[in-house]
């Protein structure tokens, strides 16, 4: 016992071009002598992450509240799917963007409504190459966490991250395709392909590899766990059997990612590619099986501290994107200008219904993840929503907002909090903010931190 020493926290399984990150074990842990006796020290208090879900085009406003304040409040039908996570969410009510407001620009709320929702920021309304908002909330926590993890933030989606055009009364599709920004000229790519996200966080493939070799690579199926079998049998001789079934669950849901994305990529799951059209290989023609695989993806890199940061963007703002499994062919675009017709007003609620239902399911697999001596949804700040509100109005104020996660103690399900009308959704981004460890006096129009959320 005298010679053990822990296994380094950055120690990775590599073999043929691949990195594979392992998750915390025991063995990582230091240790200390008591007398004749070696203890185990305490793992580091786990990091708290922050995630960021940006769902487009408002809500059914009229429908979106629970009826009642605090944690009895009765879930409207919209958020009833999230009923079995009622300790560990809370409907924030009364935040708004006043940036997002037109200010004499005219019309683009849906432009608007995305540059600013994690800036806080009034775009400048151009389509040119001059585009200005601001830095986004998770840049600004990315930049107090690089150089402790791999990635300093993740920014995914589910549809192309565009970064010129005119997509909205004037206003660049910059605007439109992208919440997380660099500096205020400079919006963050994002990865919408969960095969490419997969292959990044696990560094599949050798340096300087062309499309080519990658093609001759992907046509072979093999396994990640195929390259890295010989340096994870050497490990495996270190660990204890805690550490040895941590690693056997860990290395039996990456592999069933890889599975589903074969499944993504065959011929038969891609009738596009059938057609002859290019269709991006890993790209699920399922919206609902793209945004499960790009939440799965989120979760391990938190997991595996690959990131401590992440934005998702359900879809761009404005998408007339269809809903055929929820038997909806007119576009979510479309549909949320229904002007009161109650044919279209009750596919928006359906559309709602199904996003709150893949929000529990995402608040399922934090929930099921562990983390340090808890749950990853305990060490998570999570917000979901937009900055439109109602779909049809087009209003930038009292948002529609969950707060999810416990923020490494900061926080607990308060149900449906209300906040005095106008209070700043910047409000929350300071708040949250200071429990990463930042430190500011002012994000956007903010004027304090937010209380009563814990």
């Amino acid at each position: 016992m005298t010679g053990f020493r822990p296994i380094d926290r950055r120690t990775v399984l590599r073999g043929m071009g691949t990195a594979m990150a392992l998750p915390w074990l025991e063995a990582m842990a230091p240790t200390k002598a008591l007398g004749s006796v070696i203890s185990s020290v305490d793992p580091a208090t786990p990091p708290v992450r922050m995630a960021f879900l940006f769902i487009p085009n408002g809500v059914h406003a009229p429908d979106w509240k629970p009826t009642g304040i605090g944690k009895d409040c009765t879930l409207s039908p919209m958020l009833s799917a999230l009923e079995r996570h009622r300790g560990d969410f809370s409907v924030l009510s009364g935040l708004g963007h006043l940036n997002a407001r037109a200010l004499g620009d005219g019309p683009g709320d849906h432009a608007r409504s995305s540059a600013c929702f994690l800036t806080g920021a009034h775009p400048v309304k151009t389509d040119g190459a001059d585009i200005r908002a601001g830095i986004s909330v998770d840049q600004i926590a990315a930049n107090h966490f690089a150089g402790r993890t791999r990635f300093a933030s993740l920014e995914l989606g589910c549809e192309p991250g565009l970064q010129s055009g005119s997509c909205d009364s004037g206003y660049s599709c910059a605007y439109s395709a992208n919440v997380s920004w660099r500096t205020p000229s400079s919006p963050m790519a994002k990865e919408i392909n969960p095969r490419l996200l997969f292959e990044r966080m696990f560094q599949v493939g050798p340096r300087g590899e062309s499309a080519t070799q990658r093609a001759e690579r992907m046509a072979q199926r093999r396994s990640i766990l195929d390259y890295v079998s010989h340096d994870a049998g050497r490990l495996n001789k270190q660990l204890g059997l805690r550490d040895r079934e941590k690693m056997d669950e860990y290395l039996d849901g990456v592999r069933s990612i890889e599975r589903r994305l074969e499944v993504v990529e065959s011929v038969d799951q891609n009738p596009e590619a059938v057609a002859g059209m290019k269709t991006p290989t890993g790209i699920p023609a399922d919206y609902r099986e793209h945004l499960r695989l790009m939440h799965e993806l989120m979760v391990l890199a938190f997991r595996l501290d690959l990131t401590r940061v992440c934005t998702m963007m359900w879809a761009n703002e404005g998408t007339n994107k269809t809903f055929p499994f929820l038997d909806i062919p007119e576009g979510h675009h479309h549909l949320s200008h229904h002007k009161g017709d109650e044919g279209m007003i009750e596919k928006i609620r359906r559309i709602n219904q199904f996003q709150s239902s893949m929000l529990a399911e995402l608040l399922d697999l934090m929930a099921e993840t562990r983390d340090g001596e808890g749950r990853l949804l305990d060490n998570t700040m999570l917000v979901y929503g937009g900055a439109i509100s109602d779909g049809n109005r087009h209003n930038h104020d009292d948002l529609p907002i969950v707060l999810a996660g416990g923020g490494g103690g900061a926080f607990a399900g308060q149900g449906h909090v209300q906040f005095p009308a106008g209070t700043p959704l910047c409000n929350l981004y300071l708040t949250m903010l200071e429990q990463t460890g930042v430190s500011l006096d002012r994000f956007g129009d903010s004027t304090g931190t937010l209380s009563g959320l814990s």
